[in-house]
């Protein structure tokens, strides 16, 4: 009777539960998706990006982070900090304007939005009589100068957006103080560009995109100059000594003018078309910065050839003689300069070009011979090629950590030496407790090795497997240099490259073991490769094996791409990992599961045909295994059309109810008692059911995929020193489950160490399970005697892990998509299991152990499995009962890229794909938190312009 009573409500392990478990999203790792905006203050040292879905970013120093969101969700087109404030205005394309503070708020400092303002004009006026397109926060702190379409001139109040009519500049107060014979009404149309002189706030210079620029004196309310350019203005820049200012134009060209103490008329001392005589491209924005040499850095965008050059992203930068062209490989968003910001500098001297782009951010160090590019802490730009998998390592020794640096820093000795020149705030959050690694294979056939311990996701390591194969693209071509001659002279920077010489190249699993340094990477074309890491470079050749996974079986034949080609003769490869062996499988189908096992010497793959495993230390395939069904000619066709697949599987639906019909007609005939006939007709309409049901459920876009169709699809691949033959002895085996719910089982005999290399690895197939509902399986698990996960291998050698049990017996965790299922070994009789379709139809799409520390006692912690499932929701479920103990809404059920994406960590974190080029990292756990905490020191300003530190308050960067 007492299975059939409810549990009680258990405080104990319900406050227990507490200690354990807490879900937060962190911080958000990479390069803001679709940024639209730029902004810099030279006072905070701050950056700031929005993007076009409304999200606006601050970065500093490395672990300085804030982040905000605009209700509205619409796309951020102008970011101004207010001089000398931790305050910055922001503009929307409806034309909203929004203050944003930094503000301490419960012991710790926010990114607060404070107000939000939309200009509007007197009624019946039309909308771009108040639509903003220039935006000038005034150096007194007070106000703000909005430019419009019409060309008014508003002025707003500071903080609270009040309109401060009496103080709005119109175009017909500008036109009186202008000769009629200059300029009409339409040329005082749309403000394109304000600038407040840097020597005396009460001027500003107006720009309008006819070409009139006008000089304005705030005091007495009128134009004291004018200068009229012959072509349409894009910006203006103020030299430092405010003695004359540069405007750069739609033809491609750029204008020095002077600015005359009398009321002269002024003329331009210099029009310069940089990359004349030939029509050009706009120039949108141009710096001119003063140096102690007298020789001035001229920096602007755009301004190309139109007919031979018109379709680059380029940014050039002149100083004297030396002129270059950075050519990026996305659109410009935006770019500043930093110098000098100290009022009592006599020049600029700037220090560093930074540029937006729109898929990554480059900056430039114009300190150094060359000009070279500075390696960024943050903004990773990710998607640099496209992320294929990913794979978490947690608690990297300190000597494989080292040899990775070392390893990355021969990489990057191109990259400039200067300190990164962001550098507002102090990062004060804690030391990591411990080294954590993320893996990224991409598109292109590279791993990424990332530093994921803390805040900021740094770049340490890049691993190219390119070299092995024989592409279209010669390795040694350049396409960072041009000749002495060339002109433009051209510079490709940045490391954004979204095309892949051979999409067979990319990386579809990584596996790698921490404790020996092993690696091993599979990609879309069958390729396995196993490595090593080496701390010089090397030159020797990459043995090659073939797994046929047909086993040569009669009328299957692979209708998809063929095996790349591999190089003939030794091949160069540089520090870091080098490939030592590579196994091709046949057909070359995309790699779906491996699994390594570095004491043993033993690699497995997996794909939708069936699985193998090699030993890289003997360099021989010890066996296959095809997993194929007859009825599983999909597999063999490669990428499908989702109309063929469903055609195809809804036609064989039909035919197996025709066939159950039949069936049933001739048990029924064949004359039976009633009972029988009876449960043949209630077997009959499950069936019939269950076949109408499958197609439509396998098809939802949030439950399977179209690989989900193929039953000999190897999902997961796990290694296990455990009773499989019987109770009294262990020995290793080696686990495969299947899209169609089966389960492998093969005992392995691996000869001990002295004889290793003499003896051959042996396997023979244990067991096979197959389970009832025939759910794909997507993690096998077995636990020791006392219930824990079996150790990683090399684990307990290096004492970081208790021995497992084996004196008591074993058990084994089966995870399909449907349910959990434990049994017993060797017997493998159903011991336990939870299902969890019946709850809303959820299916399991990632499962994993992961131990949660409890935050108030530091001696208890406990293994459970962190689960996520095809609705987005997290799930942690207890080891080894199976009980359900929280649930969390995590990613959108329609967002299946991210769940595709996710990776949970060993220690109750994760990470996720939210965009092509950002991982949002989350926790489980309330001990293990990676979150920004950092000091924003605040300036105070005095009467005389000058800077000093006040005491910096703590912030804790949360996300709004």
């Amino acid at each position: 009777m007492r299975r059939f009573l409810r549990p009680g409500h258990d405080p104990v392990r319900e406050r227990l539960k507490r200690d354990l478990f807490q879900f937060n999203k962190t911080v958000e790792h990479g390069f803001p998706h679709q940024p639209s905006a730029l902004g810099y203050s030279p006072f905070l040292r701050l950056m700031a990006i929005g993007t076009r879905s409304g999200a606006i970013k601050l970065y500093g120093a490395p672990g300085v982070e804030f982040m905000g969101l605009h209700e509205e969700n619409n796309t951020v087109m102008q970011i101004h900090f207010i001089p000398d404030q931790c305050q910055l205005v922001t503009l929307l394309d409806d034309n909203s304007l929004h203050l944003w503070s930094l503000k301490q708020h419960g012991g710790a400092s926010e990114l607060l939005e404070e107000h939000r303002f939309t200009l509007k004009g007197p009624p019946g006026s039309p909308p771009s009589a108040t639509q903003v397109t220039a935006v000038l926060p005034h150096s007194s702190r007070e106000v703000l100068y909005l430019g419009t379409e019409s060309g008014n001139i508003f002025v707003v109040e500071l903080p609270s957006f009040r309109v401060l009519e009496d103080r709005t500049i119109t175009p017909e107060a500008v036109l009186q103080r202008i000769p009629e014979d200059n300029c009409n009404r339409r040329s005082c149309e749309l403000v394109e560009a304000l600038q407040e002189h840097p020597k005396n706030p009460d001027q500003i210079l107006i720009g309008y995109s006819r070409g009139l620029i006008v000089l304005w004196d705030l005091q007495n309310n009128k134009a004291t100059h004018h200068f009229l350019g012959s072509q349409q203005l894009e910006n203006l820049y103020w030299q430092r000594d405010g003695s004359k200012f540069i405007s750069c134009h739609y033809d491609g060209s750029y204008t020095q003018w002077p600015v005359s103490s009398d009321n002269r008329q002024p003329e331009p001392l210099e029009n310069t078309v940089p990359y004349g005589p030939f029509p050009c491209k706009a120039i949108s924005k141009i710096y001119w910065q003063t140096t102690k040499n007298g020789l001035p850095y001229i920096i602007f965008q755009g301004g190309m050839p139109r007919a031979s050059y018109g379709d680059r992203h380029s940014i050039s930068v002149i100083h004297g003689s030396q002129q270059t062209a950075f050519d990026f490989t996305s659109r410009v968003i935006d770019f500043f300069i930093i110098f000098s910001s100290d009022p009592a500098a006599e020049f600029d001297d700037p220090s560093a070009l930074v540029v937006l782009a729109e898929e990554e951010l480059v900056v430039i160090d114009l300190k150094s011979a060359g000009w070279p590019a500075v390696h960024p802490p943050y903004l990773a730009s990710l998607h640099c090629s496209a992320i294929t998998c990913s794979h978490h390592v947690s608690n990297i020794p300190l000597k494989l950590w080292e040899r990775i640096i070392s390893a990355g820093s021969k990489q990057n000795i191109h990259y400039s030496s200067m300190p990164w020149p962001i550098d507002g705030g102090t990062n004060i959050a804690p030391d990591p407790p411990q080294r954590d690694l993320l893996l990224t294979g991409h598109e292109d056939g590279t791993v990424r090795f990332w530093d994921a311990s803390g805040v900021c996701l740094h770049l340490l390591y890049k691993l190219s497997t390119v070299r092995v194969f024989l592409t279209d693209a010669d390795p040694n071509d350049n396409m960072n240099t041009l000749g002495e001659d060339e002109w433009p002279p051209l510079r490709k920077v940045g490391t954004f490259d979204p095309y892949s010489d051979d999409p067979r190249l990319g990386i579809q699993k990584i596996y790698l073991c921490k404790y020996s340094g092993y690696l091993a990477v599979a990609g879309t074309a069958g390729q396995v490769l196993v490595m090593e890491l080496n701390d010089e470079d090397a030159e020797h050749v990459v043995d090659h094996a073939e797994a046929d996974l047909l086993q040569d079986q009669e009328g299957y034949r692979w209708k998809g791409h063929e095996k790349l080609k591999t190089r003939d003769g030794p091949v160069r490869f540089e520090a870091g990992f080098q490939p030592f062996v590579l196994v091709q499988c046949q057909p070359p189908a995309v790699v779906t599961s491996l699994a390594l096992h570095s004491e043993w010497k033993l690699v497995a793959f997996g794909t939708s045909h069936g699985f193998g495993l090699f030993d890289h230390q003997q360099k021989r395939l010890v066996f296959v295994k095809c997993t194929l069904h007859p009825s599983d000619q999909l597999a063999l066709e490669g990428p499908l059309s989702r109309v063929k697949s469903l055609k195809k599987s809804l036609r064989q639906s039909f035919r197996r109810i025709r066939r159950s019909r039949v069936s049933s007609r001739k048990r029924r005939g064949g004359g039976g008692n009633a009972s029988e006939v009876q449960e043949a007709n209630a077997k009959f309409d499950q069936d019939a059911l269950q076949e109408m049901e499958l197609a439509p459920v396998q098809r939802k876009i949030e439950a399977r995929s179209a690989e989900d169709s193929f039953t000999g699809f190897v999902r997961t691949l796990y290694f296990a020193d455990t009773f499989l033959r019987d109770s009294s002895r262990h020995c290793p085996s080696l686990w495969a489950g299947t899209n169609g719910g089966t389960v492998y089982a093969f005992c392995l005999r691996v000869p001990p160490a002295e004889r290793r290399m003499d003896e051959p690895v042996r396997a023979e197939q244990a067991k096979e399970i197959q389970l009832m509902h025939r759910a794909p399986v997507v993690g096998i698990l077995v636990l020791d005697g006392r219930s824990t996960p079996l150790p990683e291998p090399l684990e307990v050698a290096h004492d970081l892990s208790k021995s497992p049990d084996m004196q008591g017996s074993h058990q084994l965790l089966v995870v399909s998509e449907e349910q959990f299922k434990v049994f017993t070994l060797p017997k493998v009789s159903s011991k336990l299991k939870l299902k969890l379709t019946a709850l809303e139809g959820c299916r399991v799409r990632k499962v994993t152990v992961a131990n949660f520390g409890s935050c108030k006692a530091d001696d208890y912690s406990e293994n459970d499995l962190a689960v996520l499932t095809n609705l987005g929701d997290i799930q942690i479920i207890s080891l080894p009962f199976l009980k359900l103990q929280i649930r969390y809404p995590c990613i959108r059920k329609e967002d299946v890229s991210g769940i595709a994406s996710c990776v949970f960590t060993k220690y109750g974190q994760g990470f996720y794909l939210i965009s092509p080029s950002e991982f949002e990292r989350f926790s489980l756990s309330t001990k293990w938190l990676v979150e920004p905490r950092c000091i924003v020191d605040m300036p105070e300003v005095t009467s005389n312009n000058h800077v000093h530190n006040k005491s910096g308050t703590e912030n804790a960067a949360r996300k709004s």
